[in-house]
């Protein structure tokens, strides 16, 4: 079978993200920076073939990914399976809030215990099987082709350890930047990393922005 390319993109900024507020599966709008960004991350990938478009139903990252669609004339999918960790009632607190509230949750989420799971949520180890499993579906249906994924900084995470060979629990030391450009491979072996955190179309360059042109 052939290879599959991969751009994985989380979305664009929101509030919350600028607040450090937990939004997990909580449906959360770009604000006007993330709009922004969608439309730069649409610019940078408007001469890019590409065969679909995958998102998470949130709005965050259906927006963006409605922005990338628009720019090359391709309608998003949406794939709920895509979707944020869920972080049940710690959504919509911030950092500070929950490490005042819930010391003990706080603290083995800042170890990343791989079988914690906040009440109502979900735990590391149940994210990473549901990302792989529905990354390597989409993947499936477009040997030799390029596809976009749209959504979030957990599946990105998840994207990335699983591609680089990454213990659940091992420290993060690298960037999961909003609507930067992530490439992977798929094959039935698994996945490899191509290229990561490429954000180079969010340098304030006007002649990248569709809204000048």
């Amino acid at each position: 079978m052939q290879a599959t390319r991969i751009i994985a993109i989380r979305h664009g900024e929101t509030a919350w993200n600028v607040d450090t507020r937990i939004q997990g599966q909580l449906d959360i709008e770009l604000n006007a920076t993330g709009h922004w960004q969608a439309r730069r991350v649409a610019q940078a990938l408007a001469e890019e073939p590409i065969s679909a478009i995958y998102s998470s139903h949130l709005l965050r990252a259906w927006e963006t990914a409605r922005a990338i669609g628009g720019r090359i004339g391709l309608e998003p999918q949406a794939c709920p399976d895509l979707r944020e960790r869920g972080f049940g009632v710690l959504q919509g607190k911030t950092f500070v809030e929950i490490e005042a509230a819930w010391p003990e949750q706080a603290l083995r989420w800042r170890r990343r215990d791989p079988d914690w799971v906040p009440e109502g949520g979900e735990s590391l180890v149940q994210l990473r099987q549901r990302i792989v499993q529905t990354t390597f579906a989409l993947a499936q249906r477009h040997p030799g082709e390029q596809i976009v994924l749209v959504a979030h900084g957990g599946v990105m995470d998840v994207l990335y350890r699983v591609a680089t060979g990454q213990d659940i629990q091992a420290a993060r030391s690298w960037n999961l930047g909003n609507a930067t450009i992530n490439r992977l491979l798929w094959t039935p072996q698994g996945l490899t990393m191509v290229g990561w955190g490429d954000s180079r179309h969010l340098d304030h360059n006007e002649a990248l922005d569709e809204s000048s042109t």
